[in-house]
């Protein structure tokens, strides 16, 4: 064994680290030691600086619940959700991209009919979101699934609030048409949370802790590859400079204001209120695998 060296240790973990049985791991911690290794090499954090990261980690971990996810929200706003998303949905042009799923959502949604209300009293404008679920080809997917989660009109997800049961979000399904009707309030620009360590150490930087207003979805038809991805209000001041870099033009939606009247579900609102109209365009699944092949 080579005694080691600040100039072979990197040589030496290398090549202990290759006795991996599993090819992608190996392939995995080789690259993760380079690069480590490399940006101690650059950095040269002192010893306390060190200790500090691991302590920063350490408190990150522990801060994550069912309900938050502390890492999920560092890894967003160091950009790398988003890298990791891009490079595993790569699709063609006119089917919806995907985003990042971000830390609050919350499975087992309680089934809604179409049209319903989802908000359960939360405050907040009226807003209905309707469009059609369809193929790349322009066939309309019947029966397609919308989980459906945001914020309520104060820019809080439920597990920021004090509640009991489902806040925000349920799951719809399109009709034989493939079309989908969502009854909700409009979400506004919202701050991550900044109150963990997330927050402490965005708040040693000047960037902006915003979020544009946006509503999430993952839609899922049979046969078809899902999608995770997320509708934003567009002129919010805040989309040129969200905090997790989720925005991407096809996802940027006109809320059109109305006057009291006539929703897209048939009833009478008798306040102003948006309509959001919005098409899912879904990739088929054997589609997607024989492109990946070519």
């Amino acid at each position: 064994m080579a005694h080691v060296t600040e100039q072979n240790l990197t040589d030496v973990v290398l090549e202990r680290w290759q006795e991996i049985p599993d090819p992608r791991l190996r392939q995995i911690m080789q690259s993760a030691i380079k690069h480590l290794h490399a940006f101690v090499r650059e950095v040269e954090p002192t010893g306390a600086e060190w200790f500090k990261t691991i302590d920063w980690l350490t408190r990150t971990g522990k801060m994550c619940t069912e309900k938050r996810q502390e890492f999920i929200l560092a890894s967003d706003v160091l950009g790398v959700s988003t890298l990791v998303d891009a490079i595993n949905h790569r699709v063609p042009t006119g089917a919806t991209p995907t985003t990042v799923e971000g830390p609050f959502h919350v499975a087992d949604a309680p089934e809604r009919g179409n049209g319903e209300n989802m908000t359960e009293g939360a405050p907040g404008e009226p807003l209905f979101i309707t469009g059609t679920v369809r193929g790349l080809d322009g066939k309309p997917l019947a029966g397609a699934v919308l989980d459906v989660w945001q914020t309520d009109g104060e820019g809080l997800y439920e597990a920021q609030r004090d509640v009991t049961g489902p806040w925000m979000r349920g799951v719809y399904r399109t009709g034989p048409d493939g079309k989908y009707v969502i009854q909700t309030v409009a979400p506004i620009g919202y701050t991550i949370p900044m109150d963990g360590t997330v927050g402490e150490l965005m708040n040693r930087t000047k960037i902006s802790h915003m979020r544009p207003a946006h509503v999430h979805f993952e839609v899922k038809a049979r046969g078809y590859n899902g999608v995770v991805t997320h509708l934003f209000r567009n002129g919010d001041p805040y989309i040129e400079t969200d905090v997790v870099y989720g925005v991407k033009k096809e996802l940027i939606v006109d809320f059109e204001r109305k006057p009291a009247g006539r929703a897209p579900t048939g009833e009478s609102v008798a306040t102003p209120f948006n309509v959001v109209r919005y098409d899912f365009v879904l990739l088929e699944a054997q589609a997607e695998k024989l492109r990946g092949a070519a």
